[in-house]
């Protein structure tokens, strides 16, 4: 797939249109200018959501009602769809070709995968980041798969309101068993699918990843389930079934849902130590980057393509020997996508790149 051009309209203090190249894109500018804002135009076409907040809605100009974002991606020679995605207060509505588009229709047009300061979250911050980004490679390659997810929410959500109430009104034992178990058969079905997919996917990431790319340093990850040593995980559905029956009495007390993989987590190691214990900065974005490396791999040996790559503020989160390490093994593979303050920067770069000076918000290639 290919980014072909991109257009907005009220979002941000974004103005106009970029129409980018097949390899190496470099938005250049000063702080505040709007790089970082492109780059968030782009991942909500692709992926529909913000890399820089949960309310997108926050992003439409000051005054206005709505932000619309555009863009054509060209699937392959014959084909290429136009994608829109149009923000306002509460909701997004999505169209393809002109045409409104559920998101389980509209995910998968086109991906992304991002590089930031916010992506170190993954190994420093807490298991829902964690979590998330497992869950946002696993609807990259399968995009039905987030109905599960919403489905999983749902019914968290209805039996933490249910047992939230049950404890409020002291209602016994049996009684809350009793209420609960038709969300529990709900929960274990979409449970065990998560559980499964999760598995998978860490089991492609840990196959796909590049430790030579930065040195000898050996990445690697492994699923923490929070049933780990509670019984056989390898029968997960009747596993999770055994830990709701005995644990009835420990959710009523708590007031919400203790077991299911919204508690489960992400262990990821660097040459054999825990990362978020023990490893330099340096080294957790060295191996967030190799993460996202091996996502953009486990993509391609699935879809046949690859997705895009947006690197924001690459000079302050790499050093110059990485970055050209980093470059030189995307070459001819992804449509990437790198913003700096650095002019100077600009020119230690592929030469044959494609690069935008952005000004007030507004794009011009070189």
């Amino acid at each position: 797939m290919q980014l072909e051009s991109v257009e907005v309209q009220d979002f941000r203090n974004l103005t106009g249109s970029i129409t980018p190249a097949r390899g190496l894109n470099i938005l250049v500018g000063n702080n505040g200018r709007g790089k970082t804002n492109w780059l968030e135009a782009i991942h909500i076409l692709s992926t529909t959501k913000s890399f820089k907040t949960a309310k997108p809605q926050e992003a439409i100009r000051f005054e206005k009602e709505l932000a619309i974002i555009r863009g054509t991606v060209r699937q392959s020679e014959e084909i290429a769809h136009k994608l829109q995605v149009a923000i306002q207060p509460g909701s997004k509505i999505l169209s393809i070709n002109g045409k409104r588009a559920t998101l389980h229709e509209y995910l998968g047009e086109l991906s992304a995968v991002v590089f930031n300061s916010e992506a170190i979250e993954i190994v420093r911050g807490h298991p829902d980041s964690r979590r998330s980004f497992l869950d946002d490679a696993i609807v990259s390659l399968h995009p039905p798969f987030i109905q599960t997810f919403s489905d999983y929410n749902r019914v968290l959500k209805q039996k933490n309101s249910l047992l939230q109430s049950a404890r409020d009104n002291e209602f016994g034992l049996d009684k809350t068993a009793a209420l609960l178990e038709p969300w529990n058969e709900q929960l274990i079905s979409l449970a065990t699918r998560i559980h499964k997919g999760r598995i998978r996917v860490v089991e492609r990431l840990n196959e796909e990843l590049e430790n030579r790319l930065f040195g000898e340093e050996v990445v690697t990850v492994r699923y923490l389930s929070s049933l780990e040593g509670k019984g056989d995980l390898s029968d997960y559905e009747s596993l999770i079934k055994e830990r709701l029956t005995l644990r009835v009495q420990a959710e009523l007390i708590a007031g919400h849902s203790l077991i299911g993989p919204h508690r489960d987590d992400l262990e990821i190691t660097f040459d054999g130590h825990d990362l978020k214990k023990y490893g330099s900065a340096g080294q957790q974005r060295s191996a967030v980057l190799l993460l996202q490396l091996a996502n953009i791999a486990v993509f391609n040996a699935t879809r046949g393509e690859y997705p895009l790559f947006l690197l924001d503020d690459l000079d302050a989160e790499l050093d110059y020997r990485r970055i050209a390490q980093l470059l030189e093994f995307l070459q001819g593979k992804t449509q990437t996508f790198v913003t700096t303050s650095k002019e100077s920067f600009v020119e230690k770069l592929d030469p044959g790149a494609s690069v935008f000076w952005i000004e007030n918000g507004s794009g011009k290639a070189a």
